[in-house]
Order: C-alpha cells, then structure tokens, then sequence
C-alpha cells in the first residue's frame, strides 16, 4: 500500500560537504597557503548524511500494539548505499577508530553521485572570514521526464579539528587561525515548493548557527521528521498551513490536477528582461533550441527555468532540463539534443565560444544573443499575441513597495510575510493568466484542425490558414515534441485551463459559426474588417430570455483576432488554509502516532465546522483525512473518507490508493465492511472498475498527419480519409461522394483522383479568401453571407457580368462597372430549366430561372458551365425548401455542402463524366423530385425551429433526454455568473454513451459539445439550482454537473441498478432543507439532502421495473412496468394502478403516466398501446376514459404544458418500412386530440417544455435532431 500514498513534502534531506580525512589533508595546505596570501584549495565534497523517512525505528513499531505505523520505506528499494562512518561531519569519530558501514535507503529517483558538485556549484574551499547563508535550487529529472526538486542551504562553519587541539583556549578557538568552510543542506520533494523549503531551512539555519557541531546530526534528523510529517494539499482552494518557529509556512496546493504547484515569484523574468526579449524565450522554448541561461546568482538559474516552464503550461518541456550547472559539468552543453541548462556568469565567454547553435540569456543583463550569429533565425511570436502580452504587460505592478506605500508597519514578521504573500499570489494569478492568453493567441485555430474520431491534425491546412508573416514561427513549432504532446491533450479533449480560456473566449459568432457553418469562407463582416471599415459588428447578444425563432444565420469561419480589446478575465480564488498541529519536540514512534491523532481531530473539527454548501472545501479535508488515516494504518477510516469524495468532488478520488487499500483488508476489517453499506459499494465499484466493467478506456497516445493515399480506397478507407482531411464529416454525404468518383466494378477510388479532388477543393477554398467585392454588393448582402462560387463573365438578361452564389441567393456582378444586380432568393424560385439561346448561326446552352418576385425570367448564356450551375442552383433552391419547410438550416448547410462537392467533383473529372458524377451528390433536388411531401400545415406552423446535436460527430445519436434549465435575468445571479459563464437559458441534451451536449438557448448555439458523464447512456437529468445539474445514469450512478465549471465532479453511488428519475421536491419556507428523490430500475427510492449530498432515507417498491416517478402534493406516484403507485414519503404503498392484460394480445407495459390532480385525473400511457388511459383520481378502480392516437404504434414520452397533454409517440410511414416520430397535442378540458404533428424522422424519445412557452422534443438516431415547437 505505501506504493501508492501520495508523497509527502520531503523526499530526502542530506548533508554534504568536506569529510574529516580531506579536511585534514587541506587544512595544513589552506594554513600555508593564507600565510602567503595564495587562494585556498579547493575541497571536494561528499554526501555525509541522508536522511529519510520513516525517522520512527522499526523496533518501536513493532513493540507498539496499535495499526500499523506510518511508513513510505516500501517506495524506497531503489538501492542501498553504504557509506564508511569515517565520512561522517568532522569530530563525529567512531568508537575505536573502527570503520562502520551504514545502511543508507534513498528514494529511487534521487542519485547522491551527483548531488555534491550541484550542491556546490562553484567548488568547496576554505575562506579566512565567514560567508553569509545563501540558497539555490535544483531540479532533477529522470529518464522518464518525472521531475523531483531540491532547495539547498549553504552554511559556513569554522573547520574543527580535535587533532589541534593547541588552537583552543579555554574551549574556544583562536579567532585569528580560524579557517572556514561552508557546508551544505540539501531539501529534496517531490514538488516544486522552492519558496515554503527555503523558509524551512531558513528556520533550521537560525538553529544550526548556535549549535555545537556534535549536534547537528540529531538537529537535522529532527528537522527533516517534522517535514516528513507534513502531506501535500491536494488540487483546489485549500492551502496547508504549519508552525516551524520562527516561521509560519504555507504550502499552496494547485489550482488543479493538471496544474503544477506555484511557489515562486512569477513576474522575476518580468523584472530582469523587456517584452521582447522575453517572447525570444518563450519562442526558443516553442521551438526547443539548445538553451543556457547565465547569471551570477546560482539561485536566479532555477527560478527563472521555472518560470518560464510555467509561463508555456499546458505546454511541456520535453527534454533534458538542468537549471544549475557545476563548472564540472559544463561538457552537458555540448549535447546534440535540444535541452534547457543553466550555467553561472564566469563561463559565458567559454560557453558561447566552444559550442554552437546556442541561445544564451544572461539573466543579470537582459539579454539573449546567440553563440553562432544574430538571433535572425529565431523566428517572432505572431504579431497579434505578442501585441496582447505587450498590452497586459503594462497593466501590470510589479513592485510590491509601490503597492503598501500607504499601509503602515507591522511589529509581527508573520503578518508581513502573510501581507506579502498575498499580494505575491495575486500577482502570480494575473501572470499566469497573461501567459496563458498569449499562449491560446499563438494557438489558436488548432482544434479547428483537428479530426477527434480518427486522431489526424491537418497541419498544412493550419498553415495555410496563418498569416504570411507568421509561416516561419508556425513550421517550427509544429516540429517540435512539444507541440506533439499538447496535440495529444486536446485529441484527449483535456479540460486544462487552455481548453477553458478558449471556451470562454469563444464570442457568440464563433459559437453559431460552429453550430452551423464548417467551411471556410470569409463573410461580409470578414470582407469589411479587412478593408479597414471601422463599422461596429460585433453580434448582437439576444438576451437572456428564449430567443426568437427566426431565420438562422449561416455564419463561416472568423479569421484570427488577438484579445486585447477586451478585459482579461480572471477567476477571483476564495483561498482557505488549514494549519497543521504543532509538531512534538521528540518525534518517536508514539508522538508522530499521536501527532496524526491530532491531525486527524483538527481536520474533524474543520468537517463539522465547513459551510455544507462548499463541497469543494469539504472534499479538500476529507481528502487529507483519507490520505493521514491510510498513513496510520486506520483502513476503514479511509476507505470512509474516500467515500464522501463522491458528494464532494470525484476529481480528487485517489483510485490507485484505494484500491491497495481494498487489496490489504484484513478478514476482520472485511467483515465490518460487509457491515457497513456505504463501504460495501466502495469496495463493490473498485473490485467491478478492476474487471474492467463499465471502465473508461484511457486515452490514446497517438496523433496522426494527414497524408494522401497512396493506394485505391474502397468505401472504408475513403471515408476515412474524406473525414481525415476536415472536408466532410457526415458519412452519408460521403457515401454520396464515392458514388461520384468511383470506377470500375471494384468501385474504388483511384488515388491520382482523391489527390485532385482534394487539391482542387483547397484551391477553391484559397480562392475564396481572396474574393474582392465592390461596396455596393457589400452593402447589399446580410452580414453572414458568403460568395461560394463565382462564374466567368457570361451574357445575361441582366447584363454582361458573373455570376455569384452565397447561401441564400444569386446576384450578378456587372462588367466594366461597380454595382449589384440581385438575381433571386433561393426561396423565391419557382422554376428552374436549362434552355438554348441563339447566337448567329450557334445555339449556346443557357440556364432560365423563374423567381416569385420578379414578372421577367432571368436567362444566362453559361455555355459549357449550364449544367454544373442548373444542378447547383436546383440543389440550393431544394435545400432551401427543406430548410423552411422542416425549419432545420442544417438542411440549407447540407445543401451548401453537396453543391460545393459538386463543383470539385466536375473540376477534378473529365468533362464527359463529370456531370453524370456531380448529378449522384444531388440529394435534395432528387429528393424533390422523387418524394415531393409537403409538410402538414399544423406541423409547419407549430414548428420554429430545429438543431442537431450531433453535429460535431460522424454518425447521428439518439437524444435520450433534453432538460431546459432557465436563465438568470436577475441583476445579481447574473453578475454571479459573469466570471465563469453567462445568464442564458440552456438546453442540456443526453446523447448515448454518457455524451452531454449543452446549448445556449438563447441563441441556439453550442455551448458545450462534450460533457462525458460515464460511458453508458443517460436517462435522466434534473436542475437542481443555478449550479448544479443531477443526471442519472444506466451504470447505477448519479453524476453531479456544475453548471459553472461544465465539468462532473461528483457522484451519487448509492443505487445498484440502473437511475431511471430524478424528481425534486418543492420546499415549504426559506428554512426547510431542499429534498430531491431518486429511484432505479430494481425499485430502490432514496431521499437525498440537496446541500450535504446526504441520503436521508430509501425504501424499497415491489414492482416490475421502476421507470419513473412525480411528487404532488408531498406524495410520489411511481410508474413501473406493471403498475402506476401512489406511495407515502415513507415508502408506503398507498394504491396502485395495476396493467390490464388482454390474452388477445402480446403483453406491453406502462411507458409513462402524468398526475393532474387538479382535474382529478391521472393519465396513462403504455409502450405498444396507441391508446392513452384517463383514470380517476378518487377512483381508480373505475374504468379509464381512453383517448385514441391515430397512426400511432405506441407512446414513449408525455409532457404536461399549462392545459395540454403533449404526447410522443413512435409510428410507421405510409410504407410500413420506416419509423415515424408524431407528437399529439392533446386538449385536456376535451379529452381529445387538438394537433397531430410530424415531428421526426424516427421515434420521439424526450420532450421539455421551456417556460410553457415551447416544448422541445428529441428523436432516435436515424434522424437525432432536436425540433422546437410553439406553445399555444
């Protein structure tokens, strides 16, 4: 088990300097040579103590009767070293002059050969005065890239020889033939807390300056237990806090798992170097040169290295990264590798002379040069981020005497220490945001490039779409390691502060732009901006209420813009801090027992004393508590803390460890798990995640380029490649595609042809950026439109000129004049022909186009390009039909998609076949012609609109359910929600394997195209407050959203079979506590207290598959297959509606039911009936009333809206081959149905209601849309 503890914050303490031996043979050589007035000679260090943990004998423990003591020994069998007692501090002689060996166990990562000469960086000497302390830092690293860090006290000492004992007087030394030598401390931990271990050994300094030398050994071992005794926050608000006298020391945690510990000031590099010279750093490290920072401060080396690490994050550096070089060490620079180092000041001349391709930055200067030639070849941060980072810059205090030049003193130096810490941690936040930003600048549109199903980055595309200016920067970058490991973290679709701050920066026109349009082509506002107008575009916000449903807005890619315009955004941090118990003075076995006995009180006390509503805070404590009790042996206490993380944050959940802790259960402590229910799912979930049931599967690691085939594709393969290279995404539009370039009996694709297909696409889509229209078609055309073709000039009725497409119209550009001739709307045609004009003695093919509003036909003479243009324009003009008639524009997009496919597919073909390919990518105009249903009129006019949820994935899922959660229209929850999200209404829609997508409905657009709840599919979701959404799931768990942070960070697993509904019961005064119910398939209901996540009770119901359930008037009604119950709150089975079986017929079930107390009705549905049951309330053994659905094959959904019963249902086309979704408005006062709507294309699997003012209903995956209807 000790394998898997978290470390603690100290790994090692050891000692180093001069031994006995060498001290004696220097010592006459370092007296001569200070008579003479020669230097001293230089001493070679050595490793004389090392001090691990555990510090508690292991007699002790084993005389001790109690649980097993703490230890990490388990984590240390890295390797035994023996070390000669002779190399013990000066004076510290063993007995007989024997030499003794001693077991030395050190962390496996810790290699001592090494550590005296980067301990003394500068070499070890003698010095006739004493030195003042001073610190630096170290940073090891393993083959495997894990870092472990040192902080390093370097102390002077008079050399004390007993030998020469004619040097002392009375006890004491002659002061004039003192000679002195520095010694070294060296605190090594897992983390980088450079700031909290250089006061700890600041405190142990002000103890070694007046101890005897006989004592340093017992002070240092006393010292290196205390810190062994201190564990690590972990990620979240919640610092540690400990008393090492003088000091009070802080430990702060991270801000999250995937962040590294910040303990040093991060605006050091913003104080030695300018704005460019710090962008020449971050750019040498983007592109992974051969770095060497240089200063005559050995500490300066590692924290600026440190800083700069941080200041890329979530970059990694992914190579060799030495900070502190010794003058031994120097030939590391020689290394062919790109690598990070640090030498001092004095070998810069040396340094830069013998190697070449080196980028030197002297720290003490401010300067970066090169030890080859000019900086030339290193390429500049793109313009518009480092313009960001030059604009926050100067935003930004950097002196903390400016900042308290109005506060008075403080007589307490932990007050002022505190006083400057905070400020210190304020400044940190900011930098770290700054840097950050610069970062998603320089990065930004890589996600556009990517192909999440099949792990490809397009990277010559993401070149292709950066500015000229910028190719170098990019070619490099794109190369490095670095680069390729942060591919990985957003193919893994990591949520790291990058994946928030581009989310957060997203404006409501990219958003609709992803929701809508993927193909590139500048708008008009992209044509306005980059002429120069100064007009205002920025998109209107539509409020904060449901939108209203009008014509959509096809909007195309926006080109790169910095955020310098508006305010950087910075999440104000609520830290608290819990302090440690102060340590005993005699760390033996039994006070470090009865010190984690203390500890373990204060953080029950720290439990019990937390606000319930700040479960953040909550799972902090029971974390820590978890991780000390597993230290001290207490199994069952951990286990217990651990599982309270599930209410308070999963996220911290250490999985490994509480699986060794399961594994080491002894018979007894099995026995009372069995005992206890709440321990007994733990083991349970942990013994099923071991079998690899319901697991999430870990990431993959690798990450494609997109390449051309080299072979013919079959169908699968070109699908592949189709969707790899960003063109289309959707399978059956691809289908489509291959039909087109296929050949021969194999059909297959031949690969000279996928290579022009796609060449000629991109050309296209080249072209497009550099369309130039006059301002008076500028001033004509919508915001949003896009020219998507552009004929060559050709005779018109019009007029000589071209002709243009966008998204919704035709409009002809006139020859040899600036102007704009609107030609039609695509929804204005009414005919569309190819006809012959006569041209002297020719017939030239010409294309005639009748529109609604205009009395002439326009007629153009498109010669050989009529019949590409007859098939475009009948294609837009039927997909545009679609698209109003089903009030999807996804239609239009799909439309827009297969005429520009159509387009590529004629200009990559020979001429005699390129129209009969084209012809197979007309879906719609075929569509039209072959199956020309009208939507019904009620249909139409209760439908506003539809989106697809599924949009951003390869194949249509299944909306299992929708759930609208309101927004916040008041001043004050609105401001609440300026830091991390808006007040907007939204729409959260379940998709299968646990995918939950999240629209703004108040614009329609996506918000969140992937929350991962689990792996099964979800059934059924519920608002609790503005910041929680439960969702229940079929893995048996309760998964907790935060509506803030859009991530899922707890869980309710107290149900054992498949969560079916949520339901929230309505609280009676401002007092009363907030309950919500529960129930799963098996019948289980448990009562759950909202704010502590707390199971208040459960009861269990005999019934045939419990499906859902309602709270009226403080009683649950419970459907199950079998029956509809009326149940007290106490689990009491009041009365029951039982399933009439007809013999005549195949057995069905109850599909739902609604309780309409005030009419005294309770209606009912049933899975295979097309029938619904009208029951009475005060009776319910009268015979229902029953309402016939027409056409229907069953029911699978009801809603209630204000006096209307909306009801859907699954039906068969006229065909009786294909499933139907219909949706039933029933009037409740008539008993009747009042509307029958064609709703989808597939069986109706969830309806909401929204405000009563819509209802919105999600269908099964052969159509996998959302449709939004009025309520009337």
């Amino acid at each position: 088990m000790e394998d898997h503890l978290p470390p603690g914050l100290l790994e090692a303490c050891v000692v180093l300097g001069a031994t006995s031996d060498k001290l004696k043979e220097a010592y006459q050589v370092g007296r001569h040579q200070q008579e003479i007035g020669a230097e001293s000679p230089v001493l070679e260090a050595e490793v004389l103590q090392v001090h691990v943990p555990p510090f508690d004998s292991r007699e002790k423990a084993a005389d001790c009767a109690g649980p097993a003591a703490f230890s990490r020994v388990q984590r240390r069998r890295s390797f035994i070293k023996k070390k000669e007692r002779p190399a013990a501090l000066p004076g510290d002689s063993c007995p007989g002059g024997q030499e003794a060996t001693q077991d030395i166990s050190v962390p496996k990562d810790i290699d001592l050969v090494g550590l005296p000469q980067l301990c003394f960086p500068g070499g070890l000497t003698f010095w006739s005065e004493p030195k003042e302390p001073c610190f630096h830092f170290l940073v090891f690293t393993d083959v495997l890239g894990n870092q472990t860090h040192g902080v390093v006290l370097q102390y002077c000492r008079p050399v004390q020889l007993f030998q020469e004992s004619s040097l002392q007087q009375n006890g004491h030394w002659s002061k004039g033939s003192r000679l002195y030598t520095a010694y070294g401390i060296c605190v090594i931990s897992k983390y980088p807390y450079y700031t909290a271990l250089r006061d700890c050994l600041s405190c142990l300094l002000s103890q070694l300056k007046h101890c005897r030398i006989t004592d340093l050994d017992q002070r240092v071992k006393e010292f290196s237990a205390k810190l062994a005794l201190v564990p690590i926050p972990p990620p979240g608000d919640l610092h540690v806090v400990f008393n090492l006298s003088p000091l009070v020391i802080v430990l702060p945690s991270r801000e999250d798992r995937y962040h590294p510990v910040v303990d040093l000031d991060l605006h050091l590099p913003f104080l030695c170097f300018q704005t460019r010279e710090l962008l020449q750093i971050i750019t040498a490290i983007l592109t992974e040169r051969r770095i060497v920072f240089f200063s005559g401060d050995w500490a300066r080396l590692t924290l600026m290295a440190e800083c700069f690490m941080l200041y890329i994050h979530p970059l990694r550096w992914q190579h060799p990264l030495v900070p502190a070089l010794s003058h031994q060490m120097l030939d590391f620079v020689m290394a062919p590798t790109a690598f990070l180092m640090g030498c001092h000041l004095c070998h810069f001349e040396e340094v830069s002379a013998e190697t070449d391709d080196l980028i030197l930055i002297n720290i003490d200067d401010g300067t970066v040069s090169s030890s080859s030639s000019e900086l030339t070849d290193l390429p500049a941060v793109p313009s518009y981020a480092a313009e960001s980072f030059r604009t926050r810059r100067r935003g930004l205090q950097l002196h903390y005497d400016l900042e308290v030049s109005q506060q008075g003193g403080s007589t307490s130096v932990n007050e002022l220490r505190a006083q400057r810490r905070h400020w210190q941690q304020r400044l940190n936040l900011r930098i770290q945001n700054i840097a950050l930003e610069l970062i998603a600048n320089i990065f930004r549109g890589v996600t556009d490039h990517l192909n999440f199903e099949h792990r490809v980055f397009n990277s010559q595309e993401f070149l292709k779409s950066r500015d000229p200016s910028d190719q170098l920067f990019y070619k490099e970058v794109l190369q490095s390691h670095i680069f390729h490991s942060f591919l990985k973290d957003r193919l893994n679709q990591k949520m790291d502060a990058y994946t928030r701050m581009e989310q957060s920066s997203h404006s409501e026109t990219q958003k609709m732009k992803v929701m809508i349009d993927n193909l590139r082509r500048p708008t008009m506002k992209d044509i306005v901006r980059r002429s120069g107008s100064s007009e205002n575009c920025v998109t209107r916000r539509l409020g904060t209420s449901l939108p209203n449903l009008r014509e959509e807005g096809h909007l195309s890619i926006l080109r790169q813009t910095s955020l310098i315009e508006t305010p950087l955004k910075i999440r104000q941090k609520h830290i608290k801090q819990f302090k440690l118990p102060d340590f005993h003075p005699h760390l033996s076995y039994q006070y470090v027992q009865d010190y984690y006995t203390d500890l373990i009180g204060l953080l029950g006390k720290a439990i019990s004393f937390a606000p319930r509503d700040d479960s953040s805070l909550l799972a902090r404590y029971y974390y820590l508590r978890g991780v000390v009790n597993a230290m001290c042996g207490r199994r069952l206490d951990a286990l217990s803390d651990f599982q309270s993380l599930n209410h308070t944050d999963v996220e911290i959940f250490p999985a490994a460890l509480v699986r060794a802790l399961v594994d080491s259960l002894q018979h007894e402590e099995q026995a009372q798990v069995d005992r206890r229910p709440e321990l007994k799912r733990l083991v349970c979930r942990v013994t099923s995640s071991e079998s690899g049931d319901g697991t999430v599967q870990p990431p993959s690691d690798h990450v494609r380029k997109f390449e051309m085939p080299k072979t013919s594709l079959p169908l699968e393969d070109f699908v592949t490649h189709v969707q790899q290279s960003g063109i289309v995404r959707d399978v059956g539009t691809i289908h489509r595609l291959f039909d087109a370039l296929s050949v021969g009996p194999e059909k297959e694709v031949d690969p000279a042809v996928f290579r022009m297909f796609y060449t000629f696409w991109k050309e296209t889509e080249a072209e497009a950026q550099d369309v130039h229209l006059p301002a008076e078609a500028i001033e004509q055309l919508d915001h949003s439109e896009c020219v998507h073709k552009l004929s060559c000039s050709v005779k018109t009725s019009y007029g000589v000129g071209k002709i243009a497409m966008t998204q919704k119209r035709l409009f002809l550009l006139p020859d040899g004049r600036r102007g704009f001739v609107d030609i039609t709307k695509f929804r204005d045609i009414v005919e569309v022909k190819t006809s012959s004009a006569q041209f002297l003695l020719l017939r030239i093919p010409s294309l005639r186009i009748k529109s609604s509003r205009k009395k002439e036909i326009f007629e153009a003479n498109l010669k050989s390009e009529c019949d590409l243009w007859s098939l475009m324009v009948k294609e837009m003009w039927a997909g545009r039909k679609m698209a109003d008639d089903h009030k999807d524009p996804q239609h239009m997009q799909q439309a827009l998609t297969n005429v520009l496919l159509m387009d590529t597919v004629v200009g990559c073909l020979p001429p005699q076949k390129a129209i009969s390919a084209a012809s197979k990518l007309a879906y719609y105009d075929r569509m039209r012609q072959e199956e020309p249903t009208a939507v019904p009129k009620t249909t139409s006019e209760t439908l506003k609109h539809r989106i697809n949820p599924s949009l951003h994935l390869p194949s249509q899922q299944t909306v299992d359910v929708l759930l609208y959660t309101p927004g916040m229209a008041i001043t004050g929850q609105l401001g609440k929600c300026d830091m991390e999200g808006d007040g907007n209404p939204k729409l959260w829609c379940a998709l299968s394997q646990g995918r939950v997508v999240v629209f703004d409905a108040a614009s329609w657009s996506t918000k969140h195209n992937c929350i991962q709840v689990g792996v099964l599919p979800l059934r059924c979701m519920l608002g609790m407050d503005p910041e929680q959404v439960w969702v229940g799931s079929q893995d048996s768990t309760v998964y907790i959203i935060n509506t803030r942070s859009m991530s899922c960070h707890k869980q309710l697993t107290e149900h054992r079979s498949e969560v079916t509904d949520l339901v929230l019961e309505d609280r009676h005064d401002m007092y009363s506590q907030t309950l919500a119910y529960s129930c799963s398939l098996d019948g289980q209901v448990i009562v759950w207290d909202v704010s502590t996540l707390k199971m208040r009770r459960q009861f269990h119901l005999s019934c045939d598959k419990l499906t859902s359930m309602q709270l009226y008037n403080r009683t649950l009604w419970c459907c199950a297959h079998d029956c509809i119950m009326e149940v007290r709150k106490t689990g009491v089975v009041q009365r029951k509606i039982c399933m009439q079986q007809d013999l005549t017929h195949p057995p069905s079930h109850f599909s739902g039911f609604i309780v309409y107390l005030e009419r005294d009705q309770i209606w009912t549905s049933c899975v295979d009936s097309p029938e619904l049951c009208v029951w009475h309330s005060d009776n319910l053994q009268k015979p229902a009333q029953r309402i016939e659905l027409p056409d229907s094959a069953g029911v699978t959904c009801m809603l209630r809206v204000k006096n209307q019963i909306w009801v859907g249902c699954r039906s068969w086309s006229d065909s009786q081959t294909q499933a139907v979704g219909k949706i039933f408005v029933v009037d409740v006062a008539q008993a009747a149905v009042e509307k029958e709507l064609l709703a989808h294309t597939d069986s109706v699997r969830a309806l909401c209601s929204a405000e009563d003012r819509y209802v919105l209903s999600g269908s099964a995956c052969l159509d996998g849309k959302i449709a939004i209807w009025k309520v009337e």
